[in-house]
């Protein structure tokens, strides 16, 4: 009996999956032919802005339209038709892509003799994300990190330029200085309105005022910030509210971002502007998770309203608050955007991620700019250890 039954479990593991007919498997080639087709055709059309022109002049010619194809061959297509199209295909691509994607890869695992697909089916929904991970985060990483070592004098130049060049000291100092600044400021305000508008009527609407910035990307606000820290001589009308303000009280007019070192102290205020909502957010579901009886038992032993909030609340909720400012720390270490748009690194406002970009693309040191790569990952790299150790203290990821 024993026998019989291995060998019938052995004869189950050689039959193909329930439901695998001919017909399926041709259903799922043809479908894997059509997203290959249509990935191909796809590309041909983004990739310049002659590709729309060039599509549907192809099409007219298959239709027998050739006075039609001719006319847009000459003439091409309108530039703002062109881009809605490539936009529309790079769309299109990008979320019929990858849904066509994984269910080609569902039906393919399916056609597995029985026993294999429960087995199979978890690895290769993930195996498109790492394989793109590896293609596009970690084989430029270690062609970075193989840069830093061998170009441009090797490995003693490069880094003897992060750590010793007078204009890398300046960034590495400010990039510091925009941490302690924009990641206290982000989660202390943040904070604050957290806890002011979670006493108050209309909540979702302060929450949404304070979380509206976060919504505009970094090049928006600095361009918006530009207008507020614009400059005029002296005794001319001032059209930046930052100096419209300041010269109603009697002031000289400021140039804010070209006067160190109150030009960087401007600009983090910007990242600051961004980041609250996102700390008010974080901070403010904490806030609501801390136990109404903790807080009644406080009250009942005396403590006051500031006692109350910064030696029961607070030490509670210590852990998102760690989350949010490691999460905010990481980006502004990283910061780029706002320094490149307003100022250009230019008036002491540079920062780590700009003087990697000059060093690239303007003054063509490769190694320079990798070993800058390189440097700034490993500046990460202790701030996600406290983040994951601080997910870890809380039960999350354990």
């Amino acid at each position: 009996m024993t026998e019989a039954a291995g060998s019938s479990a052995d004869t189950a593991d050689l039959e193909p999956a329930r439901g695998a007919s001919p017909i399926r498997r041709v259903a799922a080639g043809a479908l894997a032919a059509l997203a290959l087709v249509a990935a191909y055709v796809g590309l041909g059309i983004i990739r310049d802005l002659s590709g729309p022109a060039a599509f549907f002049a192809t099409l007219y010619d298959l239709l027998g339209q050739a006075e039609t194809s001719a006319a847009i061959r000459e003439r091409g297509l309108d530039p703002v038709q062109s881009k809605l199209i490539i936009g529309g295909v790079a769309i299109a691509i990008g979320v019929g892509g990858v849904w066509l994607l994984f269910v080609g890869i569902n039906a393919a695992v399916d056609q597995l003799r029985s026993g294999w697909p429960e087995r199979i089916r978890p690895y290769a929904f993930v195996a498109p994300a790492l394989v793109m991970l590896s293609i596009f985060l970690v084989g430029p990483a270690v062609v970075t990190i193989i840069a830093s070592l061998t170009e441009d004098g090797g490995a003693a130049a490069n880094y003897g330029f992060v750590l010793g060049d007078p204009a890398m000291l300046l960034a590495i100092r400010n990039n510091i200085l925009w941490i302690v600044l924009g990641t206290g400021g982000s989660v202390a305000i943040g904070l604050l309105v957290a806890a002011l508008v979670d006493r108050i009527k209309r909540e979702a609407l302060a929450k949404t005022f304070v979380f509206l910035p976060l919504a505009i990307s970094m090049v928006g606000a600095a361009v918006i910030w530009r207008f507020v820290y614009a400059w005029q001589p002296p005794g001319e009308t001032q059209i930046g509210l930052a100096n419209a303000a300041w010269t109603a009280l009697g002031n000289e007019p400021v140039s804010w971002v070209q006067v160190p070192p109150v030009n960087t102290l401007a600009l983090i205020v910007i990242m600051i502007w961004l980041q609250t909502g996102f700390a008010m957010v974080v901070l403010s579901a904490a806030l609501k998770g801390v136990s109404s009886e903790i807080i009644e038992a406080a009250r009942m032993d005396g403590a006051g309203e500031v006692s109350l909030f910064f030696r029961i609340v607070v030490p509670i909720i210590r852990g998102t608050i760690i989350t949010v400012a490691t999460t905010v720390s990481i980006a502004i270490l990283k910061v780029f955007d706002i320094v490149y748009v307003m100022t250009g690194g230019r008036f002491e406002t540079e920062v780590i991620a700009n003087r990697m970009f000059q060093e690239m693309f303007i003054f063509r040191n490769f190694g320079h700019a990798s070993a800058i790569a390189v440097v700034l990952f490993l500046a990460v790299v202790p701030i996600m250890v406290v983040n994951i150790r601080n997910l870890r203290r809380q039960g999350i990821g354990s």
